[in-house]
C-alpha cells in the first residue's frame, strides 16, 4: 500500500529564491523517488516565484492557521508521516497532528538553527562575542521544544548537530545529519564550464529578505567593495537576489561597479559567467546555498567563517576563509587574477560537492531509518520522555490559544 507523506510549509518552495526553497525541493524529490504519495499544505500566500508542484503528482492544498477545518483535513488524508517545514510549523498543527493522527511519525526539518542565527545576529548587533548567554534566547526554547516533540529531526549541518548534543543535550536518536542532497558534477559539466579567461566581475547572491544577505551586502557596500575596486578598477560587483527592496536597489551605484541586479532568473548561468563569489556573512546558521551553488558551477569563493561552517568538513574549501577586511580583499583579488590559484580552488569545490552532498551517499539510509522509526514508534516515543512531557503540556497551552483565537474570529 501506498504510504502517504504530508508536507506543512512554513512557505511554498521557492528554490530560485532561497537555500531553503532548494532544500525543500530536494526532501520532495527524495520521497518521490521511493513512491510516496505527497500532499503539500501551507498556511502562506503563493508568491510568483512559489514552485508549481501539481505537475510532479504533488496535491497542492491551501490550509488555515488556528482552525478546525486542518483537523478534518487531515483526518481525511491519514498520512504516514508529517514533516513539518521549520519549528513554527510545528508549533502551529504539531498538536493537531498528534490528536487527529496519533500513528503518523512527526518528521521536523529545521533548514538552519533558528535560535543560533537569532543569537549571532543580536552578538553582532550588540557588537558583542557570540555565546551561550546568545544562544539561549526565547527563539531557542521554543525550537529545542519542538525538536523534542518531534520523532526525528534533520540537521542540514553537522555543526548544529554538535551545537545540538553538547550544548543543549539533545539526545542522538532524535536527530539525523541529512545536508543538501546533490546530483555529482560530470566530467563533461565541468570541461562545459566557462574558463578563468571567459568569465569576469564578482557576485553575491541570496535572498533580501533574509536578513544575513541584506546585512552581508551591506557590508561589502561599506568595507570591502571600495577596496577591491581600488586595486581592480574595473572590476564589477553583482549582487543577486529575489525581493530587493528600497534600502537594497538605493546601494545601486554605476560608478563604483556596484551593481543590484536583483532575481536571478538563471542561477547557474549567473555563476558561470563571475570569477569569483563573495560571501562575507557577518551572522547565520546551517549551509549556505549560495556556496552550494558556486561550487557547483565552478565559481571559486572568497567567504567568512559563518559562511563556511559545516560546509567543508576536512576537505579544503574552494576558495578563502577570512573575517579580516583585509586579508579578504587581498584573496578576493588574488582569486581574481591568478589563474593558477582560481583553477585549483574551483576545482576544491567540485571535490567537496561529490564528495560531502551526493545523494546517494545519504537517500537510502535516511529512507531506512524512517521505516525503522516507524517499526518501533511505540517504544522510540516512549524513550523519549522530555518529548512526552512538552507534547503534553505544550500542546495543551497551544492547543487551547488556538481554539480562543478560532472563537475569536467567529465572533468577529
Amino acid at each position: 500500500m501506498q504510504k502517504k507523506l504530508l508536507i506543512i510549509g512554513f512557505v511554498w518552495p521557492e528554490p530560485n529564491s532561497s537555500a531553503a526553497g532548494s532544500r525543500m525541493m530536494q526532501l520532495i524529490s527524495c520521497f518521490k523517488s521511493e513512491g510516496y504519495a505527497i500532499t503539500f499544505a501551507s498556511a502562506c500566500a503563493k508568491t510568483d516565484n512559489a514552485f508549481d508542484l501539481i505537475p510532479l503528482g504533488i496535491d497542492q492544498v491551501t490550509i488555515e492557521l488556528n482552525h478546525s477545518s486542518f483537523d478534518e483535513f487531515i483526518i481525511q488524508l491519514q498520512p504516514d508521516l508529517v514533516l513539518f517545514d521549520r519549528f513554527m510549523s510545528e508549533e502551529q498543527y504539531g498538536w493537531r497532528v498528534a490528536e487527529q493522527c496519533p500513528n503518523a511519525l512527526r518528521l521536523l526539518d529545521t533548514e538552519d538553527l533558528h535560535c543560533l542565527r537569532k543569537g549571532r545576529q543580536q552578538a553582532f548587533k550588540d557588537q558583542q562575542t557570540f555565546d551561550t548567554t546568545y544562544l539561549f534566547n526565547e527563539t531557542a526554547k521554543r525550537e529545542i521544544a519542538s525538536i523534542y516533540r518531534c520523532d526525528l529531526c534533520l540537521i542540514i549541518s553537522e555543526a548544529e548537530i554538535d551545537i545540538l548534543t553538547q550544548v543543549f543535550k539533545v539526545d542522538h536518536s532524535l536527530l539525523y545529519y541529512l545536508p543538501f542532497l546533490l546530483e555529482p558534477i560530470s566530467d563533461k559539466a565541468i570541461s562545459d564550464f566557462p574558463k578563468f579567461k571567459e568569465r569576469e566581475h564578482f557576485v553575491t547572491i541570496g535572498n533580501f529578505l533574509h536578513p544575513p544577505n541584506y546585512q552581508s551586502v551591506l557590508y561589502l557596500k561599506e568595507h570591502i567593495w571600495p577596496l577591491i575596486r581600488q586595486q581592480l578598477p574595473t572590476a564589477q560587483l553583482h549582487n543577486y537576489g529575489a525581493y530587493a527592496s528600497q534600502k537594497i536597489t538605493q546601494l545601486h551605484n554605476e560608478k563604483d561597479g556596484f551593481l543590484i541586479k536583483g532575481y536571478a532568473e538563471d542561477v547557474p548561468l549567473t555563476l558561470q559567467n563571475a570569477k569569483v563569489c563573495l560571501a562575507p556573512l557577518q551572522f547565520g546558521a546551517g549551509l549556505k546555498g549560495k556556496l552550494i551553488d558556486a561550487m557547483q558551477n565552478g565559481t571559486p569563493c572568497v567567504m567568512s567563517s559563518i559562511a563556511a561552517e559545516g560546509m567543508f568538513g576536512s576537505l579544503d574549501a574552494n576558495g578563502f576563509i577570512s573575517d579580516e577586511v583585509g586579508d579578504f580583499v587581498n584573496s578576493a583579488v588574488a582569486l581574481y587574477t591568478n589563474k593558477p590559484i582560481w583553477k585549483d580552488t574551483q576545482a576544491k569545490g567540485y571535490k567537496v560537492i561529490n564528495s560531502r552532498f551526493q545523494l546517494s551517499n545519504f537517500e537510502t539510509d535516511f529512507i531506512q531509518l524512517l521505516h525503522d522509526v516507524m517499526s518501533i514508534l511505540k517504544t522510540h516515543r516512549h524513550e523519549n520522555f522530555i518529548g512526552q512531557m512538552l507534547q503534553h503540556h505544550t500542546a495543551q497551552s497551544t492547543k487551547y490559544l488556538s481554539k480562543w483565537i478560532e472563537e475569536k474570529h467567529k465572533d468577529n
